[in-house]
């Protein structure tokens, strides 16, 4: 299991904002950055992401979270693997707690 203070450590490293732009482009507004949500079809910018808040929300179809949930949702990754790509993007190591998650 990944020990709760490298997640908090790894979300405070990580920019959702450039986590998210890797895969959809965001538009800059005055304050969030918007996109059509890449979780439905839509024509309209519903999607928003706060570099501030570090968390992105769809006001079409309410999926939200943090870069780990977006990593999940869109690249169909476990919880794991999300985090084992967002802490290689900034050279970390996971680090477990040498329990078993399953």
């Amino acid at each position: 299991m990944i020990e709760e203070k490298f997640i908090q450590e790894l979300l405070e490293r990580v920019d959702i904002v450039d986590v998210v732009s890797r895969h959809i482009q965001l538009e800059a507004g005055e304050v969030n950055f918007t996109a059509p949500c890449p979780f439905h079809t839509e024509t309209t910018s519903s999607f928003a992401v706060s570099r501030e808040r570090q968390f992105y929300h769809c006001f079409g179809c309410e999926a939200h979270g943090s870069a780990i949930g977006f990593l999940m949702q869109y690249s169909n990754l476990s919880f794991t693997e999300a985090v084992e790509e967002l802490a290689r993007s900034v050279g970390m190591a996971v680090e477990h707690d040498g329990t078993d998650s399953a």
